[in-house]
This record gives structure tokens, sequence and C-alpha cells, in this order.
């Protein structure tokens, strides 16, 4: 057994829960929360007060210790709030897409067994219909309430002074849904101690410093906005300047008004960043980092960004089962299309999925995990649970992936997504990433075609670039074939105005497989 240990000291696991490990890095002077459209803001000492505050209106209404609020809102400063009260009144917070239809919604608060829904406005008919069959019983909503729903402010009650005892071990504070690629998405149990100590392990090879600054886009009912931006920034000294949604214009100019000297995105980000026109009338040159995660990001892509804005682009690795970050680029250096270096307490092996052996140093395989950031389990699903996190507390990422000789990991495509052409295995990610270097393409997928002699046939689905035609297939095939493999060749190409994905960034090939079906 092939075992890539960190090279960072180990941190030690603490009986804070996340709420106390963030209060703990928090200024109270300092302006801490910013909502980027309308410029209002949140002291750390507001902040904390706020938290307390709507704990104890939690505890008074019987939605405190052991109940779980469900909440769907966009990036905005009560978000963390709400949060956190839930976690210091000792219950459980439920994140829930906001883009999701009333039926998926349904299904998340029935799984979760939610007691309550906090939303906003926007959302309030959504959540009328949403709430049909489950135990929500009352629709809290952050701002002017519809009438018969609750306005946040009316829960505010006396302080809760101290953290509500909770087995930090044990006590299950954050349960986000994985979308998956298959079947429901299924809730992802996440402890106080999960989360606490995914903190002290990411901030140990970060740069991030007291005071520091950094534009949230990244949805907070994922995990990655979630627990990297809201969670680390908060609990490292820093701030958030808060996007309820992303718009390209916005984010730059704000990243200008608040000199944000590290950017956290996805790759489509860093697809506009490094092609779109608009980038070029903004100087920033006082970025130091700009890190993508969340989905693998080709070497060109990443230098090509990393060149336009003067920076240091780099890339992290992490999943919502991982709470969720494992690896990282170290004091905010990496190297091309890497995705860094094992954290504190992490340790990692590449095991071939057939035949779940260990392979060979520098060979391709199924990555597997293990540390104290691994999840609970999967809520109500013990079998899929058990398939996941395997002996001796491996976790199984279904990422394929290998190690270099300095220990730094790099992702090539997800195991149940290869394409299996001619008995050649062909990832995606691999094609997806010399496509959108061609400079007529802007954005692109690749999914397996069933085919009866080759077994499946790579198809690209491309979006042409601003002001140009997109290429034919006979075009894309002369560029790719001096670039890659014969066999990781695309063999059938379609246009699209977009690629479909998730909020974090990720192809939703489930969804390209059904049109091109």
């Amino acid at each position: 057994m092939t075992i890539y240990k960190s090279t960072f000291p180990s941190v030690p696991l603490t009986d804070k829960t996340i709420t106390q490990r963030v209060f703990e890095g928090i200024d109270p002077e300092m302006t801490i929360l910013i909502d980027g459209p309308s410029g209002r803001s949140l002291t750390g000492a507001q902040f904390i007060a706020g938290v307390k505050s709507l704990a104890g209106g939690l505890a008074q209404r019987g939605w405190g210790a052991g109940k779980v609020v469900g909440l769907m809102a966009p990036n905005i400063p009560e978000y963390c709030m709400v949060f956190h009260a839930s976690a210091w009144a000792g219950g459980t917070v439920t994140t829930i897409n906001p883009t999701y239809t009333a039926h998926e919604v349904n299904h998340q608060l029935k799984d979760a067994g939610a007691d309550v829904l906090v939303t906003i406005a926007m959302f309030a008919e959504t959540a009328l219909e949403a709430i049909k069959g489950t135990k929500v019983k009352d629709i809290v909503i952050i701002g002017d309430a519809p009438e018969g729903m609750i306005p946040l402010k009316d829960i505010m009650g006396p302080p809760m002074a101290e953290q509500a005892p909770v087995d930090v071990a044990e006590h299950v504070v954050a349960l986000p849904y994985s979308s998956g690629t298959t079947g429901l998405p299924k809730g992802v149990m996440l402890t106080h101690r999960n989360l606490v100590v995914n903190i002290d392990q990411s901030l140990k090879p970060a740069d991030i410093v007291p005071r520091e600054m950094t534009v949230a886009f990244l949805p907070f009912f994922h995990i990655y906005g979630l627990q990297v931006l809201q969670n680390i920034y908060l609990a490292a000294g820093g701030g958030l300047v808060t996007m309820p949604r992303f718009d390209l214009e916005m984010f730059l100019n704000l990243v200008i008004e608040y000199k944000t000297p590290r950017l956290w995105i996805v790759p489509p980000v860093a697809l506009g960043l490094g092609m779109h026109p608009l980038v070029e009338k903004y100087d920033l040159s006082f970025l130091q980092q700009v890190n993508s995660a969340a989905a693998p990001l080709g070497a060109d892509v990443a230098e090509r960004m990393g060149k336009r804005l003067g920076t240091n682009a780099t890339q992290g690795y992490g999943m919502t089962e991982l709470s969720p970050v494992s690896h990282i680029s170290p004091n905010g250096k990496g190297k091309p299309g890497a995705s860094g270096v094992a954290l504190p307490n992490t340790e990692s092996r590449i095991v071939d999925p057939e035949t779940l052996k260990d392979v060979a140093p520098g060979e391709d395989g199924e990555l597997w995990v293990r540390g104290p950031q691994v999840m609970k389990g999967y809520l109500n699903n013990p079998k899929a649970t058990a398939a996941t996190i395997v002996e001796d507390g491996w976790l199984r990422t279904g990422d394929i992936a290998h190690f270099d000789s300095d220990g730094y990991l790099f992702i090539t495509d997800r195991l149940k997504e290869l394409i299996k052409y001619k008995g050649f295995q062909v990832a995606p990610a691999e094609l997806e990433a010399e496509l959108v270097t061609h400079p007529a393409i802007a954005d692109a997928a690749v999914i397996g075609l069933p085919d009866d002699e080759a077994g499946e046939l790579p198809k690209a689905f491309i979006v042409a670039a601003p002001g140009k035609d997109a290429p034919s297939l006979e075009e894309v095939q002369d560029y790719l074939k001096e670039r890659l493999a014969h066999y990781k060749q695309v063999r059938a190409l379609e246009v699209v105005q977009e690629i479909p994905k998730s909020a974090s960034g990720k192809i939703l090939r489930r969804l390209l497989r059904y049109t091109a079906a």
C-alpha cells in the first residue's frame, strides 16, 4: 500500500464548535460582511450580537437544539447570521440551492427532516409549494415578509450567551446535499469537528491574513462558498463582500473597490477572466492569487488567466464529503494543472478502481483520502455511506488522479465519466481542457455516445467565442490531432449556446446525455 502523507505538521483536534471557532477570529471593530450591490454592512460586534440574538429566538420558538433549519437564500450577510445562529443554538442547517424547483426543495426538506424554512421574499412562492407534505409549518423571510410569513427580525430574541452544548465529534451542524451524477442528491453529514479541523488544516498552508477581504459570489449553499469563504475567511480574521449572483462587471468593480488580494473562483469564471474583453478595462495589478476549485481547470486555461491578470493562478481540491478541502496550492503558489498538496492530517492513496490495489507512483487511479475532515456519512443512506467510506476510514472520491514526485495532485477526470473508446480510456476533462484553448471556442464539454463498434464515441459540445464562428468537426479534429493521442479524438460535435453547469461550476453531463439521446 502506497500512502501519500502531508508534509505539513498536524493540527490538533479541538472541542470547539464551528461558531466558537469563527467567533475566535473575528475583530469586533472590523467591518466583516458587506452586501456588494447595496453596501449594507455588519461589523464583527454586530454579527456576533445578531447571531446570539437569533439563536435565542430560534430556541424560544422550538427551532434550536436538535432541530433542522432549511436555509434557501442568495449570498447576503444575513445568510451567515442564520447559519451560525442555528449552530450556536445546537441545531443543524440544511443548505438549499435557491434555484431549485419546489419539487427539488420538497425532497430536501423531507429527507433532511427540516423544521423551518428560511428564505427571501423572491422565493416565497416556491417555498409555499415546497413545504407541502413536510414538517415545515412556518416560512421565515429575510427582509420584508409577505402575509402569512414571519420576518427574520421578529425571530430575534434574548441573546443566547453561550454555545448550546453539543458533541462536536457527532453532532451534524451542516447538511448540504451533494449534486452527484446519478440519482437524487444525498445529504452529507458534516459535524462541528469536520468543519473546525478543516479551517485549521486549510489555514496552515494558506496566506490569508487578518483584515483581508474577498468577494464572495460562490454560493453559500455549496460547501465551497459556505466553508472556504464564509467560515475560513471569518475565522482567519478576514471579511466578505457578498454577491447574490455572479455578474462579471459587478465582480470586477467590487474587486477594485475593496482591493481584494485573493479571488476564489470556479472554471467558468477562470475562462471569463482569461478571455473576456471587459477584463482589459481593469487594473488588477494588486492581485496576489486567483484560486479555482470545484472542478478541474486545464493548465493552459489557468496559465492564460494568470498571465493576463499578472498573478498566481492556483487550484485546490476538495468535495462536499471532505468538508471540503483536502489539497491546496501552498502559500498561494502551485504547479500548472495541479490541485495542490495534501493538507495537514491528510493521507491519500491512488487505487485501481477495478482491482482495488494501489497503482505504481505516477500512474492514474482513483483518489482515496483519509483524515478528520471526512464526513460522518450520508443521511438516511447507509448503503451509499458504506460504498464511499471503506475500510480503515478511506473515502473513495470517484476522481481519477495521480501524484507527481513532489507530492502535487493532478486530477484527470471523474471515474464514472471516463469514456471507453475501443478499449482506451478517454478523460473528458482532458479533452475539454484542450478544446477551450482553441481561439474560436469559449467553452466546451465532452460526453461518451454509445457505439456498437467502438463502445463509446467522444462527443464535444462547444460554445463559440464572442465574435467568432464555431469551428467544424474537421477543424476541431485537425487542431486536436497535434495535441492528443489518436484515441483521444472528438468523433462528434455540436454547437450550443451554453454548457449546463452546477452552481459550483461542474459540467452537468447528465443533461448533455439527455439532449444527445
